[in-house]
């Protein structure tokens, strides 16, 4: 009997629970803008709202309702307060914030390691143990 399509000679039957691998990415950080904020939090203590909106290019409509799901699941910090009578928005990556964005890096290095030139054996197998050993 030929292999199915999609079969390669030595790789297992069975499916790729990729279901698994992709469950380790966070919803929240999947969209670019709120993954580019944690980043950029993640480097510094804080960035102010407008800092923000000149390294991400973002308008103020959009950084501002990015900012404001981030900040409504826990992940940042906001503090204001006024410089030369202007008020000033400060944002800081929380420590669920922090491991959010860790976890999902991890997730994606998971999957882009999957995905790499390994023969499809091997990429089965990464798929199926989540990359651990």
């Amino acid at each position: 009997m030929p292999p199915k399509r999609g079969d390669a000679p030595g790789s297992p039957k069975e499916a790729i629970p990729v279901r698994d691998v992709l469950d380790g990415l966070d919803k929240l950080l999947e969209h670019r803008v709120r993954l580019a904020i944690a980043v950029l939090l993640s480097r510094v203590d804080a960035l102010s709202f407008s800092r923000l909106r000149e390294l991400l290019g973002e308008t103020d409509g959009n950084l501002g309702a990015n900012l404001r799901r981030l900040e409504d699941a826990g992940y940042l910090a906001v503090t204001k307060e006024f410089v030369d009578r202007k008020p000033v928005s400060w944002y800081a990556l929380t420590a669920a914030g922090r491991a959010a964005l860790a976890s999902h890096v991890r997730a994606l290095e998971r999957i882009t390691r999957a995905a790499s030139l390994a023969p499809r054996s091997e990429l089965s197998s990464e798929l199926s143990t989540g990359g651990d050993p």
